[in-house]
């Protein structure tokens, strides 16, 4: 049992640096801001996936508030309550993808040109209550499909992008579980 120990500390050892060495290799490319030289992944591929996440996060933005605004019937004000919320939650969404992509040392692509085309997402209107809800999960499925791949693609190369990814994740399965609960009462 020690023996496996000591294999495993000394594995460990030769990943970790001397301080003199970490001091130097901070040192270089301080334009990079947080990007050192022990980034693994391929920055422009990843900041490429963030815009593309970026876009599907404003489209479902766009998508719950046109639902907020256009529901209506006996059930709609629990329904409004939640596109109201999940809008709100996707936005927030929005916002931490852009941060990252540029403490990546990229641009977020807010433009309105192609970002239906971007967004993996579609922007579908729904004529009812019921149709605005299915919509809306479905987008909420592929965002989170979406996700997955990105936090496997990853893997340990980018951690901080992969643990946000994670976090953005677990709530879009939040909101893919409230929409399924509205369709089972409807």
């Amino acid at each position: 049992m020690k023996q496996a120990t000591n294999k495993v500390s000394a594995a460990n050892a030769a990943v970790l640096s001397d301080i003199q060495t970490l001091r130097k290799r901070a040192r270089k490319n301080i334009e990079e801001g947080a990007v050192t030289t022990g980034y693994g992944a391929d920055r422009k591929e990843v900041i490429r996936l963030l815009n593309e996440a970026l876009a599907t996060e404003l489209v479902c933005v766009l998508r719950y508030k046109r639902h907020y605004f256009m529901a209506k019937g006996i059930n709609s004000d629990s329904v409004k309550a939640e596109f109201q919320a999940h809008a709100t939650e996707e936005m927030g969404h929005a916002d931490r993808l852009a941060k990252r992509i540029t403490e990546l040392g990229g641009e977020p692509n807010f433009s309105p040109d192609g970002l239906s085309e971007r967004s993996h997402a579609e922007y579908v209107e729904g004529d009812t209550l019921e149709s605005m809800i299915k919509e809306n999960l479905i987008a909420e499925r592929i965002a989170i499909e979406s996700y997955r791949e990105m936090v496997i693609y990853l893997a340990e190369h980018d951690p901080t992008t992969q643990r946000m990814l994670k976090e953005i994740l677990a709530m879009e399965e939040e909101h893919a579980d409230d929409l399924a609960s509205l369709l089972v009462g409807m």
